[in-house]
């Protein structure tokens, strides 16, 4: 076994003065759809409702056996780091100094505040993360204290790879597929860096969301980049660049063991998620599962291990969850239609819809048009050919229109 193996025995020992391992459950709904023997890693179910606690307490217990007198720790995160950091300086009885962005939700403030207690301090500065990032780490030089990265770190990966552990004496034999997501890359490396010494035989599938998807650009590079953009919908896992030490650590992974996940589709796992199973997953923490659909063919019949990763999602989101995964599905359309000014147009335009078609929206955009005038009107429908159905009858009655659905621009500021 190796010396990181042996390490990361020793930190999943060492987590248990915190919480119980997080349960393997077997879904039966995936296992019957895909014909595969399909687990979930509820790690939305540690007392922060994410892995990251775990590479929050060993990199906060290692430090403090190296050095007893560290009293005082440092982090920059919007979420589930800023948690787990919390808890670990509660249970140790250290001060812990947590950064966020000014543009941090209060449900994610409060939630940190209550897992800290007296223990923790939270500053909001920056209105966006490398700013709160640079002054964390200022105040931390200036104060002496000891600074906690998210992912870049020896004994982060260490304590994230305690999962790995409880995967194996849960399940009792080695999966032959994990499927990992992916964002700075901690759990990915440390999850496989424990399985591929004790269970080599395991295959690799890695998730990561469209917009963020640094590990993809790294490995096709063969180095380190930094995305020119990020979509933050997939907040754990919208990194712009990926861990310099967990990249050193994947640098064996091929393009075809990666998979991007489309936001908008993943908003239709997280419902669907919710709906059937009674899960709460916040983005980031449905990746493993979402990309099942597109594995089918390779993993029937196979042992199958989805991590999923976190469950904080704030239910203010959800409106906007079930819009992406509507229009995702083709079951919510917007368009921008030219009515002629005159009686018993909007009538005509009413009569084309079908039985299984709702006006979500209806807003007129140009009043002062003499002869016509521009709508923009959203639909609900059933199935998605009924639009289809919609379209043609415009044609035929001669309405001009446009379908703004997926324009990203146009959707932005009308919709």
């Amino acid at each position: 076994m190796t010396e990181f193996a042996l390490s990361t025995l020793a930190a999943t020992r060492a987590l248990r003065a915190l919480f119980e391992p997080t349960p393997l459950q077997r879904n039966d709904h995936l296992s019957a759809r895909y014909g595969a023997d399909i687990w979930l890693k509820r790690e939305d179910l540690t007392p922060v409702r994410s892995y990251k606690i775990r590479g929050a307490f060993t990199a906060m217990r290692k430090l403090r056996e190296r050095d007893p007198n560290a009293g005082h720790f440092v982090c920059a995160s919007a979420g589930n780091h800023a948690q787990g950091v919390a808890f670990a300086c509660r249970h140790f009885g250290v001060k812990g100094t947590i950064f966020m962005p000014v543009t941090t939700p209060q449900q994610k403030i409060a939630k940190t505040r209550t897992f800290g207690g007296d223990a923790i301090e939270i500053v909001l500065t920056g209105d966006y993360f490398d700013q709160t990032l640079a002054a964390s780490q200022t105040f931390c030089s200036e104060a002496g204290a000891h600074f906690l990265a998210p992912f870049d770190d020896a004994s982060v990966i260490e304590g994230q790879a305690s999962v790995g552990v409880e995967i194996l004496d849960q399940l009792g034999k080695a999966p032959d597929v994990v499927i990992l997501p992916v964002g700075g890359g901690g759990l990915a490396a440390g999850v496989t860096g424990y399985l591929r010494a004790t269970a080599p035989e395991t295959e690799y599938r890695f998730v990561e969301p469209v917009g963020g998807a640094s590990l993809t650009a790294a490995i096709a590079a063969g180095h380190l980049v930094t995305l020119d953009q990020v979509d933050s919908f997939v907040d754990g896992a919208s990194v712009a660049r990926i861990g310099a030490l967990p990249y050193e650590r994947l640098d064996w992974i091929v393009p075809e063991q990666i998979l991007r996940a489309p936001e908008d589709r993943i908003c239709v796992t997280m419902l669907e998620m919710l709906n059937v199973e009674g899960i709460v997953l916040e983005p980031a923490g449905a990746l493993s599962v979402d990309v099942l659909p597109e594995l089918a063919d390779q993993i029937r019949g196979k042992t199958v291990v989805c991590v999923t990763s976190g469950g904080n999602f704030d239910f203010e989101r959800l409106p906007e969850v079930k819009e992406r995964a509507q229009r995702f599905s083709g079951l919510k359309k917007y368009f921008i239609l030219r009515l002629p000014q005159r009686p018993g147009a909007l009538r005509e335009f009413l009569t084309m819809l079908g039985p299984d078609d709702d006006i979500a929206r209806f807003e007129y955009l140009k009043k002062s048009a003499r002869n016509f005038g521009s709508v923009l009107i959203g639909i609900e429908t059933k199935a998605a050919e009924n639009f289809t159905l919609l379209e043609t009858k415009l044609d035929e009655a001669g309405f001009t229109y446009r379908d703004i659905s997926s324009d990203p621009i146009l959707a932005e500021f009308l919709i």
